[in-house]
């Protein structure tokens, strides 16, 4: 006797060797034996073989009408023997019984299960629905299909034109698109991003980069709303100044300027003047509310996202030939010791008589003739002043950060400015400490320090940072935090640091500026009429979005700058190329600021100079192989210093480049104060 039996969901076929009660011992085709329960067993049969049956079953269940067996079967619920009565007209014999068992298991849209060997017809309504859901997905894989083909031969399909940013980023799984286009990477073994650049999706690997980070951070788009242009207060004070500004060329956002007078007694008065959108732009209006979104202005090489409209920028910027509102310091001096005698604070329309660039006066103001008056050049007089008062002020930070157990900062680092024009990349060096860098790190320093003071003797909470070691005792790692209250800033050597020196391009600059011009008008009343309080969770919020936005822009400014000095290796067909050890298998070219990682490299000195053999780099990763191809027996150290740490760290201020590396690079010296920057391959 042979059985027809289900097992585990399958149907299969044995010859029954014993029987032992309701259990059988069958022996299959394969030799195999398994032990079945009677209730499993759905057919009993002596003829034909279990292996022709099993044959004959599936020829028959092959050419199963359903549609007209599901008319056939009716809606009551039914075995497999009756319905083979009427399907067939007679009584089914083995094989097509098994055949009508098999087709019913296989035609779930038709028949449901409802036991061993009993079936239901599915409702009309439902049957159709699924009938019509079947269809659909037969037409939604020939149109993948055709989509994998076109991708295959580096067609971008027209469905996918509108959405190649989703797909690449935030794609939904489940769309046909996002399956055809895994498909093809599958098949052409490679990746979605780079099949979408040979496509034509993206039309380089520059706009990869700026589609990812648009679409993680403006994912509405970086343009701005119509909002009004802020309307500072018309009855400010006119200051009795002619103010300049020091920056680099492609600045458009004039945070700050300076002025010097000589005053009758022989003292002089150096004037900070801060761009004042404070005056104009009112806590939760609609411009603070457009800042607050953006938190920063970001940069990167050749181009920037401001974090005001242009017109808004246009109104507060200190541009040359106008008269600004200024939020202006004036430390009133001893020229004898550069001693501050006293400061005052106060809201007033300062005239601004120049816009100094770096690109201009570089070549011309250097300690050299500084020290020897040599050279003309606009400003002479004062920037001879303000150069003087500049090297006090680092001295006394340098006396207070060796007080706080940190060693000297290291002024003969080299920083990096790029420019961009034309897709064509240019990579400047620039000595770090240079006299125009440090007169404006030291005022700005000063400023940001004297403000983080007026706060917190008046009781008004601000935005600071502070720097300090972490947990571990005197070799932790130093670590920088915002706070809402004044602490010590140990890199600086400052016992405290506001930021407020660059309100139109950074949002805790803006936050402090309202506090700040509420201290200059109240005093000790400033309290009760400063926007925001002490402990107040609106403050609280702002430093963590800040922090989180702030640290995005720098991720991406360091993408772009390694992504444009991958350009500049081409560009220049640059193959062999000096580059200094930093730290063990780790590099960077003296060229351009590009850090490259040579894992098993042999051990050479830190700071010595080496020969390396660029292999290749790809602009999609930002990744480079290159090989060492000398290493001098004499070494000798480069002149490019670096602090400890700067292997792991890149100063955090380089999200404000070029812009803002005057302001900022004494800061960027301080060995904590920092964030990480980009890996290297």
């Amino acid at each position: 006797m042979n059985l027809f039996f289900e097992e585990s969901g399958d149907f299969k076929v044995g010859s029954v060797m014993q029987q032992t009660g309701e259990a059988y011992q069958v022996e299959m085709a394969s030799g195999k034996r398994t032990k079945v329960k009677a209730k499993d067993v759905l057919l009993q049969f002596d003829k034909p073989s279990p292996a022709e049956l099993m044959e004959q079953a599936k020829a028959i269940a092959a050419d199963v009408d359903l549609e007209f067996l599901w008319e056939v079967a009716g809606q009551e619920e039914f075995g497999f023997a009756e319905l083979g009565a009427e399907y067939f007209g007679h009584a089914p014999q083995p094989a097509e019984a098994a055949g009508l068992i098999l087709s019913l298991h296989s035609s779930p849209i038709y028949f449901y299960k409802k036991g061993r060997g009993r079936y239901k017809a599915a409702p009309e309504q439902s049957l159709r629905a699924a009938l019509a859901g079947i269809e659909k997905k037969k037409q939604q894989a020939l149109v993948q299909a055709a989509y994998v083909e076109e991708l295959k031969a580096n067609r971008l399909p027209e469905a996918m034109k509108n959405i190649v940013t989703q797909l690449l980023f935030k794609p939904d799984k489940n769309s046909i698109e996002y399956k055809a286009l895994e498909a093809a990477c599958d098949e052409l073994h490679t990746n979605a991003s780079r099949l979408m650049l040979a496509v034509g999706g993206v039309p380089s690997a520059k706009a990869l980069h700026m589609g990812k980070f648009l679409f993680e951070n403006f994912p509405r788009g970086a343009g701005f709303p119509d909002v009004p242009v802020p309307v500072p207060p018309a009855n400010l004070p006119l200051a009795a100044v002619a103010a300049f500004s020091i920056d680099d060329v492609t600045t458009t956002e004039i945070d700050d300027a300076f002025s010097v007078t000589k005053l009758d007694d022989g003292k002089v008065k150096i004037g900070i003047h801060i761009a004042a959108p404070g005056l104009g732009i009112k806590p939760d209006d609609a411009v603070d509310k457009l800042a607050r979104s953006r938190m920063s202005t970001v940069y990167m090489p050749g181009d920037k996202i401001t974090m005001l409209p242009d017109n808004i920028v246009n109104a507060f910027t200190l541009a040359e030939g106008k008269t600004c509102p200024a939020l202006s310091l004036y430390a009133t001096l001893n020229p004898a010791d550069w001693s501050v005698l006293a400061t005052e604070t106060r809201a007033e329309m300062v005239p601004i008589a120049n816009n100094l660039r770096h690109n201009d006066l570089d070549d011309l103001v250097n300690e050299e003739t500084l020290a020897s008056g040599a050279g003309e050049y606009p400003r002479k007089e004062e920037l001879g002043l303000i150069w003087q008062w500049a090297q006090v002020l680092e001295a006394a930070r340098m006396a207070k950060r060796e007080a706080f157990g940190l060693k000297p900062e290291q002024n003969n680092r080299v920083d990096y400015n790029f420019y961009v024009e034309d897709d064509v990349v240019t990579v400047t060096r620039r000595k770090r400490g240079a006299p125009l860098d440090k007169m404006v790190a030291e005022l700005m320093i000063f400023a940001n320090s004297t403000w983080g003071k007026m706060m917190h003797d008046n009781g008004v909470p601000g935005i600071y940072r502070s720097q300090g070691r972490g947990v571990g005792g005197w070799n932790a790692k130093m670590q920088v935090r915002m706070l809402t209250h004044a602490a010590p800033h140990e890199g600086l050597g400052v016992d405290q640091y506001a930021w407020s020196t660059s309100p139109l391009r950074r949002y805790t600059d803006l936050v402090n500026q309202w506090q700040i011009l509420a201290c200059a008008d109240k005093g000790v009343m400033a309290p009760l009429v400063a926007h925001f309080k002490h402990k107040d969770a609106e403050l609280f919020a702002i430093v963590s979005q800040f922090d989180a936005a702030y640290s995005a822009y720098a991720d991406h400014q360091a993408n772009m700058e390694r992504y444009w000095c991958l350009r500049w290796l081409g560009q220049e067909n640059a193959r062999q190329v000096e580059a200094v050890v930093l730290k063990d298998e780790v590099l960077r070219l003296t060229d351009i600021p590009l850090v490259i990682r040579l894992p098993g490299m042999p051990q050479v000195a830190r700071g010595a100079q080496v020969k390396l053999d660029i292999l290749r780099w790809d602009e999609v990763d930002l990744t480079v192989e290159a090989r060492i191809l000398e290493i001098p027996t004499d070494v000798v150290a480069s002149d490019v210093d670096f602090e400890e740490d700067e292997v792991e760290d890149v100063p955090e201020e380089a999200v404000d480049a070029p812009e803002a590396a005057v302001e900022t690079a004494a800061e960027g010296d301080a060995a904590s104060d920092a964030a990480a920057p980009p890996a290297a391959n």
